[in-house]
Order: C-alpha cells, then structure tokens, then sequence
C-alpha cells in the first residue's frame, strides 16, 4: 500500500512536532514558540488516517508543504479560517465548510491567521482505497483519480456541513477527547463522513418526486439566496425558512437548478460582480464586499478562474 501517512508525517514536521507512532492514537502539542493547543492523530488501521486540529498560532503562520504521495483529504472546518495555496491558486477554509480534496505530488502552502482558534477535523484516505470505494460489489467502478483530477496536481469539492455530519463530528471530537471510543465506532463514523461526501460530490443523485409545493419552496431558496448574496443563511437556517428538511433542500435544489445551493450562489454572487465591474461605479475591494466576499483575493481568484480574466483588468477596460 503507497504510503501516503508520508503527507500527514511532514505536516506535523513542519510544526516542530515529532511523531512516535504509526498507529492508535498520538495527541501532540503545538511547540510555544510559534503557537498554542494540539494535534490529536489517530490511526486506527493502515489505510485511514485522522487528525483533530485545536490550535492558535502568535502571529500569522505560512508553512510550505510538497505532497510525496497522492491521496484523499477530507476536511472539516469547525472554526477560524485557513487559505491554501495550489500553483497560483487559492482557497479558503472557513467555519462550517466540508471540503474534499484529491491531492497529487506538488507544492502547496497552508496559511494561518494569527490569535485566532482553528479546530477542524482531516480524515486522509490512500488512493486505493478511494478507489475501492468507488466500486459496486461486482468490482466495476466508474469514477477514478485520476480522471476526477485531470491534468492538474489538486481539485477541490466543497459545501457546508449537514446537520448529520456535524453530529457526527461533535460525537467523535467529544469521544476522542474523553478516548472513550471503540476502533469500531471510529472508522464507522468516518466511514459515514466519507460516505455522505462522496455522495454528495461524486455519485450521481436519485431524481426526487418533486411537488408543486416542494418546487415554489425551493424557487423561494434561490430567492433568498439571491436577496442575500451578501449575508447568506446556513443550509439549517435556509431550510427552515422554507419548511424543507436540508436533504431535501440540497438534493431537490441541485434537481431543479443543477448545481449545488451555494454552487448556485457562488456563481450568481460571480455574475453580479463582473455587471457591477462593468458599470465602474465599484473598485475591485467594494465588489468583492458587496457580493459576499470578505476575502478579496478569494474573490479575485474566482473571477479570474470564471471569467478568464483578473477583476481589475475588466473594471479598468469599462472606462
């Protein structure tokens, strides 16, 4: 089996953190100079690895990272934020966000902000046993790595966290915590966690029966979702403002628009920008705060990943 422990061995290098285990579970606290809180890993079996983040940094704090062996990240972001850093891509992490990530070799930069908390929980999977789970019981498997990833060294699926899964991570961030947890209880709620974002990011969803109720109620979500580009409701908040439970909401949504809830808003949220670019009346920071962006180089790279060109390029060319 690839060892793709080798990823997660160098992060915690570049903490200053030495790993005295390549199983069970190891708790490793920050180093004082650069920051505060820990590191809990668990390695309940060869193919699985899990990690619990609880830390706070003096300042802000880069750390540069080159992967040695692919693999499949997911990521759970409880609290603060965090921005990686892909070739000339970024992305933020911020609290409340589900992110899957198909990593190959290359160099990436992971960048926190200073005196702020981040907690969030990693589960790394080889890619063999991606691809094992990828498979029907016959053997026959129709989405692979390498096809998901293309030519690129990263991809990156992300949504906010279900109400289900955020339950789970309480369970199992409480459990650990307390180490009163079975290897068995572990992997099955991780194994739930991968489950629930596998289907939610890779497998084709089921047509749902969609009422005339149910379809005024999710035309009133996007409108919502519209009204408050800005400042948009959790997915909780969202389907309770329009009476649907949150799978309903999210599988119905993608149903009717194709396309995620806040995959629908991050591109509706992108639209307005490039009108409010074109019309000049905006510089490129104010855009970026009107549509909900509160990071403008977030929002800069996602213009430019849209719309081939850098926002400032398209206001400067309206005049």
């Amino acid at each position: 089996m690839e060892d793709f422990h080798h990823n997660f061995h160098l992060f915690f290098d570049e903490f200053g953190l030495q790993q005295q285990r390549s199983y069970g579970s190891e708790p490793m606290t920050v180093q004082p100079q650069i920051g505060s809180g820990t590191l809990h890993r668990l390695i309940p079996r060869p193919d699985l690895d899990i990690v619990f983040e609880d830390l706070t940094f003096h300042s802000d704090f880069l750390m540069p990272l080159t992967t040695k062996t692919p693999m499949v990240e997911l990521h759970y972001c409880m609290q603060g934020t965090r921005v990686l850093h892909v070739e000339r891509n970024q992305y933020e992490f911020v609290p409340g966000m589900c992110v899957l990530q198909l990593v190959d070799e290359g160099s990436v930069q992971f960048e926190f902000t200073g005196n702020q908390p981040y907690q969030a929980l990693s589960i790394g999977i080889p890619i063999s046993t991606f691809h094992h789970y990828m498979e029907d019981y016959s053997g026959a498997r129709n989405t692979d790595f390498s096809s998901l990833l293309g030519r690129k060294p990263f991809r990156l699926f992300q949504e906010s966290i279900d109400p289900a899964a955020d339950v789970i991570i309480r369970r199992l961030t409480q459990s650990v915590q307390s180490c009163r947890m079975k290897n068995l209880e572990l992997e099955s709620s991780v194994l739930e966690l991968l489950w629930s974002a596998f289907q939610s990011f890779l497998f084709e969803p089921k047509l749902l029966r969609l009422s005339t109720m149910d379809k005024q109620k999710l035309q009133r979500a996007r409108d919502i979702l519209l009204e408050r580009m800005a400042n948009p409701p959790s997915l909780i908040e969202l389907s309770r403002m329009i009476g649907l439970n949150d799978n309903k909401l999210k599988m119905g949504f993608k149903e009717l628009y194709g396309t995620t809830v806040f995959g629908y808003l991050r591109e509706k949220r992108l639209e307005k920008a490039f009108l409010l670019l074109q019309q000049g009346d905006l510089n490129v920071m104010e855009t970026s705060l009107t549509v909900g962006y509160s990071n403008p180089s977030s929002f800069s790279e996602a213009f430019r990943d849209k719309y081939g060109v850098n926002p400032g390029h398209l206001r400067r060319r309206s005049f």
